[in-house]
Order: C-alpha cells, then structure tokens, then sequence
C-alpha cells in the first residue's frame, strides 16, 4: 500500500496529520509541519491554529478527499497558498492569482517601518495619502490601511490580473473604499503629492532567476522577480522619480534584498544626495530600507 494510500484509511484528524507530516518531513519539505497543519486543517473545515482541539473528530469522507489532492500537490512542489489560492499577511486573508507573488512573513517588516514612519510624523490617526508601487495582491497597501484608518492608498501594477486581485482582497478585508488602482510601470502613471511610498520591487539579478526553486520559478510570475542584471533596476526607477509625486518630509520606503543594504546606500547618495536608513527583519538580515526626502 502506498503512503498516499494509507491515508484514505485512517480514522481521526490526529492520526491524518500525524501522516501527512511524516510524508512532507521525509520529502524534505522547509516548513513541512507547518504545510501538514495547515492542509489538514483547511481540508477539515477549521483554523490551523486550532486543529489539536479536533484531533479526536472522525474525518468525514470529503475530508479524505480534499487531503489527498492537497499532499499530491504539494509533494509535487506545489506550495501551499498556490494549493489553497489564498495567504495569510499581517492576520488578514489574501486570495491570490497567477500575477501575483504570495506575501511572505519578512514583507511585514515593510509595513512595521512604514507604521513606525507614520507614528513620528504625524500619528497613525493622519489622513495619510500613499501609494503601493507594484502592488500584487495588495498586501502591503491593505495591512497598512487596516492600521491607519484615515488613509487613502493609490495602488500601482503593470498587471491589470494583479489589480483586481487587489481589488478583491481590499473588499474582502473592507478598505475598498480607500483603496483606488491605477495601472502603470512604477510611478510614471501617478501625479500625487504622496506623503510617502512603499514598494516591494522585483530585486533578484536576472542571473540568479535560473538558479531559484521551482516552486517560486513555477508559481511566481517572472515580472515581479526579475530585478535585471544587478537587481537594482527598479530602485533606479523609484528614487529617481520619487520626489517629482512625494510632498515635502515624506517618505520612500522599500523591501530590499538581504544582500543590497549598502549598494543601495550607495544609489540614494549617488542618485538624490540623501541616506537610506536600513531596516532588519526578525532574522536580523537586511529587508527594507527608509529613504526621508526633505
């Protein structure tokens, strides 16, 4: 009997867990115990962070049928939010689409700098107008209106897919209203003045792409990864061109890559004669860089 097999045989959602962890621990999987709760949990029909609470609950028949789709898929390099089409960021739910990235845990140092940006200049209560350059699902955009209930937020992607993703997850987590789109390269399609803008641009040199897992070369799409032969082509575009929609004392901030911290101190001095102000994320790498425009 194979090991997907014997799944269909066991009787509670303990003993179901129990084997779609072991299946992913022996595939090797990074975060397999954390896929195993949230699979089975999904598939159950409850919260992954509630699950040990049914772990005596007989599986039901659609259950067992659900789990097994998700353990093919996700043993053949399928990653979990592409699996469920949907993501956590920030304790909100994000569906997502072929346009657009998965908001990863480290993007949510992006939204703390930006939180703290809007505390020491003004509160978080400000009618903060901002943009989302190269917003994907709107994840960054979204969080950071759930927390500054005055803000108004003009979202920005090449991808008209990408837009009414966002569009769907603003409604869903009930910002719609304060979430407007606009469909464009960067900033070029926007006028302002903002009072700052955040960005998480592609930032991999296009000679690393190859060398990625093809779970991300599979499932992200390519526009959002390739950052040319340095990786640094888009944060040319977005200094460059910030202050012509930024107001004065605003702010650019930006995800960056853990090796780009000082390169990119170089480009802002180089570019607009100003420091960039390094953020870490909770592994202590580099990840957001906070650049004051006078």
């Amino acid at each position: 009997m194979s090991s997907l097999s014997e799944l269909s045989q066991l009787k509670n959602i303990q003993a179901l867990y129990l084997k779609v962890r072991s299946l992913f621990r022996d595939a090797h999987l990074v975060d397999g115990d954390l896929d195993a709760r949230i699979l089975v949990a999904e598939a159950c029909g409850y919260e992954p962070k509630n699950l040990a609470l049914h772990y005596d609950e007989i599986v039901v028949p659609g259950a067992l049928s659900r789990i097994l789709t998700f353990v093919e898929q996700r043993l053949a390099g399928k990653p979990v939010g592409r699996i469920l089409g949907k993501r956590e960021f920030w304790g909100l739910e994000f569906s997502l689409s072929s346009a657009t990235l998965e908001p990863r845990p480290d993007t949510e140092t992006l939204v703390e700098a930006t939180l703290a940006f809007c505390q020491a200049n003004g509160g978080l209560d400000k009618p903060w107008l901002f943009s989302d350059v190269g917003t994907g699902t709107g994840a960054i955009a979204i969080a950071l209106l759930s927390e500054l209930p005055n803000a108004v937020c003009v979202a920005v992607d090449v991808s008209e897919e990408a837009l009414h993703t966002a569009r769907l997850n603003a409604a869903n987590n009930e910002v719609l209203t304060r979430f407007l789109t606009v469909r464009g390269s960067y900033l070029d399609a926007l006028k302002g003045p903002f009072d700052f803008v955040v960005s998480n641009p592609p930032y991999i040199r296009s000679e690393v792409i190859e060398g990625l897992t093809e779970e991300v070369k599979a499932h992200d799409p390519m526009l959002a990864l390739d950052g040319g032969e340095d990786g640094l082509a888009a944060y040319r575009e977005l200094i460059g061109n910030a202050k012509r929609v930024l107001k004065g004392n605003s702010g650019l901030l930006m995800e960056i890559g853990f090796d780009q911290a000082e390169e990119l101190a170089s480009l802002a001095k180089d570019i607009v004669g100003l420091e960039a102000q390094c953020q870490l994320d909770l592994a202590g790498q580099p990840r957001v860089i906070v650049i004051v425009f006078p």
